[in-house]
Order: C-alpha cells, then structure tokens, then sequence
C-alpha cells in the first residue's frame, strides 16, 4: 500500500510524517529550529540548521517505511521567509530573514510615500509590510557584499524554504516552487500567474534568481539517491497556511480555518476569483493539475502561541505551555486585564510595523492567573478582528470556524473563542493540519487521492460552542479595541 511522505518546515521546528493512504500518521519525527535575533526586531534562522534538521527528520521516518511504498513527498513551509544560496554548491549565503523580521519597515513606509501601495495590491493581493519576501530580498540585495552583480550572473538563487529544500534534496537539479508560495513574495501576480515585471523594478530584484513556478501537485523532482538512499518524486508543495486549508477540506467558498501556531492564520475559500478588503490578504490557495486556480482571504496574526512562549522565556510566568490552561483556568475571568502582543508589529486588519506590546487594566489583584488568561483572549481577540475583516470584504458570514496547530490542545483556548466570536469552533481530530495537507497534495500529485477521498477523511474530534452572553461579548471587545489603540505606532 502507498505511503505519503510530509515534510513540515515551521518558524520553531522541522517535523516529518509518513502517512498511510487513509491519513493516519504512521511515524513522525520533531525537532527544534533556534531563533536568533542580531538586532530588536530581526528574526533570522540559520539555512543549513533548517536543511540538517529537516533531512534528519526525514531519514529517521523513512526508517519506518519501505522506501519503494513512499508514492510521493509533499512540503509545507513557513512562508514569505527569505533564503538565497549560491546556485553552483547550494550553498546559503547569509542567514534566512524570517517572516516576523521587520527591519525593513522605514524601507516599506518610503514605498507607501511614493504612492505604489494600490499598484502593489492590485497585482499581488497583499499590503506593503515588511512582511513579505520582497523587502526582505532588497535588503539582502542592498547590504550583501557584492550579492547583487552575482545575481544579476544568475549565480545565486532566490527562494523561500520549500525551494531552499526542494533544490538541496533533488541535489541541486531544481529551483522551483509552487503558487501559493509564490503569492507571498510581493513579486508575483496573482491574476497573471508570474513574476511581474514592475514589481521586479520596484524592488530592484533580478529575474535571474527566481524559481521555476509549478501548481501545488506536480513533479516538483525527485530526490537524489545520494540525499536520501532513493528517488522518491516530490509531487505536492504549498505554504503552511494554504496547506492547513487543504488539509481541513475547506475546499468550497465561505469554508474557513484558522491555525494556532506562532502566529494565528485565517484563511478563507473564496473560489476561482480573488476577493479584496480592507486590512486582509488575497492570495493564492492552490492549483490543481487541470482545475482552475484557487484563491483565498487570508488574516494574519504574527504573535499567538508566541505569547504564551513569552510568558514562559521572557518572564517566567510558567515552565512550559502545556501549564498555560491551568494557571488560566484557576481564575474566572482576566479580571479586566488586556494583553496586546504586538511583540513584531500588528497584522490584520491593522498592519502596523510600529506597534508594540501593551498590558493595560491591571490592578493590585491582578496576578499571573489574570496575565495568562489574558493571553490566552488575545490570541482569540486577535482571530476575530481578522475574521470580522474577512467577513465584510467577502460578504460571507462564517457559519464556523475549523481549527488547528498545536494550540488547538488548549480547551480554554477554543472555549474563549467561541465566546469572543459567536460561533462554533470545530476542532478535527488530526491537529496537524498543515502536514497533513502537504500529504493530501502529494497524493494528488501521485495520482493516488482526490479531494472527494480527502474531503471525506475529515473527522470532528470537539465542537466548541459560544456560551457568552452578547452584551458581555461586546463590552470584552470594546476594552481589546481600546487597549489595542494604545498599541498602534507606540515606535514609530
């Protein structure tokens, strides 16, 4: 019987799984990937570290498989994340910016002086944030010793991690990505299908440096024998976002699904045209062999689970995230406590580089119970800005909310968003979305699942319903909103 391999590369971990043909997990393997932080509000990660951890993962699961069973190897990856390497040894060439980088805010606030904002959403369906590879690729272009006329040689390549992996597991035979991928760059049109031409100038990026781009089920190569031990085809690739969307069979417009991770992403079906709004992201879902391209809504959260890691690295609060729901849990409410994570800035519908973390309401009774509980709302406070943002650009109103991540092991968690948003919160009984939606495209690309199979594998392990009143609802948000205004510009 034909297996699916997945590979996962995220913010915080490198994870490999190999499923069975029926989605069930049949080996898994995790570890760590270090953060490092040269400068107050830089975030890179080390190229090499992420390719060593990630091809360890994967060997130590296909110890668990027969290597001729392994029909296909989908990837999923942290997206927008810029990595270059020289195209001759594969080589990384300086650390990968990762997505949460915002040193190229003054940069991107200089762009929306000059008035090219409207142009660059029209073509690319995202705002101007540092957010995106494009800012990220400039800087490296304008302060890597001699980088930009290697480039302009086709020396070196530019991608984000699932081509930086897919050309170092095929050996250097393949630079390539997929849709979704390339929607996140701020470089691609996402009604033309390709690299524009203008974006290219505006950023002062040579074309000769991109990947090849591919729908998100296609022979994307094979792995070298000498990588690997084996050939096996690479036939699925898509951001980690678009992949959990996959994976929860959101497959028809107005399905939505929000994953908890370090950020928090919403992303919602809206069909074979892109929808527009204000503060959220259109962008690219997938593409399958021979359908029509598929685009969705997107908010974007960059601190959820991150918040609760702060609590614990940053003041001590708790020894783990796992004891984040009992400390929580021990108090009835935040006691009017608001925690604003703007640790990198706000995303959706905000998008403010300049914010910054804020912690208001507290009061001589105010304890870690309170602060814990309080994080725990942001994360929920912070979805339903970004939903009721999509709602209103797509005139959609959710009749539920499908979730997932490793945050979504938090009952409280799930508890508190249904009450802060109204609606029913399904939590599936495969967590790993994302992973599983990189396999799920891999089997497409392999000719051995379609999506009427995958749509019916979906299964409900919790359905979480809202249980608070609507005024009470309405007086928390007010006090979120208020609090989030002390945020907004506080470095600019």
């Amino acid at each position: 019987m034909s297996q699916l391999l997945s590979i996962d590369q995220g913010t915080t971990s490198s994870r490999a799984t190999l499923y069975g043909s029926g989605g069930e997990a049949v080996a898994t393997f995790s570890q760590p990937l270090t953060q490092h932080y040269p400068q107050p509000g830089w975030v890179e990660h080390d190229p090499e570290e992420i390719w060593a951890g990630q091809l360890d993962c994967v060997r130590r699961v296909l110890s668990a498989a027969d290597r001729g069973e392994v029909a296909g190897i989908g990837i999923t990856n942290q997206r927008e994340t810029t990595v270059i390497w020289e195209r001759a040894t594969g080589r990384a060439l300086h650390n990968a910016i990762v997505w949460q980088d915002r040193r190229t805010a003054e940069y991107t606030e200089a762009l929306k002086r000059e008035g090219v904002e409207p142009m660059v959403r029209q073509r690319t369906g995202l705002l101007l944030d540092p957010y995106f590879s494009a800012s990220k690729l400039a800087w490296l272009l304008d302060n890597v010793p001699g980088l930009r006329a290697r480039c302009e040689r086709g020396e070196v390549c530019f991608g984000t991690v699932d081509s930086w992996l897919i050309f170092r597991l095929t050996g250097g035979k393949r630079h390539v990505t997929d849709l979704s991928n390339a929607s996140r760059t701020m470089l691609f049109n996402i009604e033309t299908l390709a690299w524009d031409e203008e974006l290219l100038r505006l950023f002062k990026v040579p074309g000769a440096m991109l990947p090849e781009v591919l729908v998100s089920a296609a022979h994307f190569g094979s792995t070298s024998a000498g990588v690997l031990g084996a050939e096996i085809p690479i036939t699925g690739v898509a951001g980690d976002q678009q992949a959990a969307l996959f994976g929860q069979g959101c497959f028809t417009p107005g399905m939505a699904k929000a994953t908890f991770g370090t950020g928090a992403f919403v992303v919602m079906n809206c069909g074979a045209r892109p929808a527009s709004g204000e503060g959220v992201l259109a962008t690219i879902a997938w593409q399958l062999p021979g359908e029509q391209v598929q685009y969705a809504l997107e908010g974007s959260i960059f601190i959820a689970g991150a918040a609760v890691q702060w609590l614990q690295e940053g003041l001590g609060l708790i020894a783990g995230p796992a004891e984040v729901e009992a400390l929580a849990r021990s108090v009835a409410d935040s006691g009017g406590v608001y925690f604003v994570p703007a640790l990198s800035g706000l995303g959706t519908p905000y998008w403010d580089p300049y914010a910054r973390g804020v912690i208001a309401g507290l009061t001589r009774g105010s304890g870690k119970a309170q602060l814990a509980r309080a994080a725990l709302e942001a994360i929920a406070f912070q979805t339903v800005d970004a939903i009721r943002a999509m709602e209103e650009a797509s005139g959609i109103a959710l009749s539920e909310l499908r979730v997932d991540g490793g945050a979504t092991r938090n009952d409280l968690l799930l508890e508190i968003q249904a009450d802060l948003l109204g609606t029913p919160v399904l939590r599936p009984r495969c967590a790993e979305s994302t992973s599983l939606g990189a396999a799920f495209l891999a089997g497409i690309g392999a000719g051995v699942l379609d999506t009427g199979q995958i749509g019916r594998q979906w299964a409900l392990d919790r359905r979480f319903e809202p249980k608070l009143a609507p005024g009470q609802r309405e007086e928390m948000c007010r006090g979120w909103k208020k609090c989030v205004q002390l945020s907004l510009g506080w470095a600019k």
